[in-house]
């Protein structure tokens, strides 16, 4: 597989990758980890951010990324990331760089990170209630990330899309009004089924708020059409609202998978490579990196663990089984 990029047997090419810089995170969000929170991965363990922009620049260059998305994690808590942003715009084949937070200190950094060379962010909102945000994060925060969405398209951060969950009993009367509130401020709403990624190993599919539930809640407030552009391997489906030109998505990883399509390819901050959101395995590169191998070296690791990528993620096999990291430990 020497000199080719990240396909994997059933013709699937990799150009985009999720590169997380920590499993910390300033929230806890009820559908990620507990209250309390979680162990941290030892600092020692943690790629520093010259093995981050290496491993970015070896995809970039080697491997035909076009993409790259820094997660966590919370990324914003990363005291390297505009460092690492402005290494990573400054390489050939420069690639579009983007952002998933939780929106909290985007307010302080969202101009340096423009100028850093970042392209555009995803923010996390799960509710417009204040009550409901503590709730659902067991944080007081609502108004930091409310003020983070309009930093951002002040510093040009555009187009910011918002990340929802809906949580049945909790905030699922809230889709029309959070498409209300991202239509007034030119944001591009996503909503996202609840996968079963959480560290309590809670998820119950009965309970998951189903992309069809969600079109159905959309459709009382708004008349939605199906998006004439092509979709290719963007994981939301889309639609015009009230006949465009705004959209509204939704990413039913659940119950309208998109893996024959999946262009991803995922990097955990302690270097692991892993070829699927739900694989229970993982190829480790920060023990390349440290040991002296050269860059194609490492480079020909990543193509083997991409080849060995499955179809799907068999979340509806009776055998199927919950990876063993929560989201914050993989990267969104």
């Amino acid at each position: 597989m020497t000199g080719t990029g990240l396909l994997d047997r059933y013709g699937r090419r990799a150009v985009d990758l999720r590169v997380s810089l920590t499993d910390r995170c300033n929230l806890r969000c009820s559908y990620c980890m507990p209250p309390e929170g979680l162990p941290w991965l030892p600092k020692a363990e943690i790629l520093t951010d010259e093995e981050i922009v290496r491993l970015v620049r070896i995809a970039v260059t080697l491997l035909g990324v076009t993409e790259v998305r820094f997660t966590g994690g919370e990324p914003l808590l990363r005291p390297g990331l505009s460092a690492i942003v402005t290494a990573c715009a400054q390489l050939a084949n420069r690639p579009k760089l983007s952002l998933t937070t939780n929106g909290i200190g985007l307010e302080r950094l969202a101009s340096g990170l423009k100028t850093a060379g970042l392209d555009r962010v995803n923010v996390s909102l799960d509710t417009l209630d204040a009550q409901r945000f503590h709730e659902i994060t067991h944080r007081d925060r609502l108004p930091d990330v409310l003020r983070g969405l309009t930093a951002a398209v002040d510093a040009g951060l555009t187009p910011v899309k918002i990340n929802t969950v809906l949580l049945r009993g909790v905030n699922d009367d809230e889709a029309p009004a959070l498409l209300t509130f991202a239509l007034k401020h030119g944001y591009e709403l996503r909503f996202i089924e609840q996968m079963p990624l959480d560290a309590q190993h809670g998820w119950n599919r009965s309970e998951m708020i189903t992309a069809e539930e969600i079109l159905a809640a959309l459709n009382t407030s708004f008349d939605l059409s199906p998006d004439p552009a092509e979709r290719a391997g963007a994981p939301a489906e889309t639609w015009l609202v009230n006949g465009g030109p705004a959209k509204v998505g939704v990413i039913g990883s659940v119950t309208r998978p998109f893996c024959g399509d999946c262009d991803r390819t995922r990097l955990t901050a302690d270097g692991q490579i892993r070829n699927c959101l739900f694989a229970t395995g993982e190829t480790d590169l920060r023990g390349l990196l440290r040991s002296g191998a050269p860059d194609e070296a490492i480079a020909d690791r990543w193509r083997e663990a991409m080849w060995g990528k499955l179809p799907g993620h068999g979340i509806d096999n009776p055998e199927f089984l919950q990876p063993a990291r929560p989201m914050s430990a993989i990267g969104g």
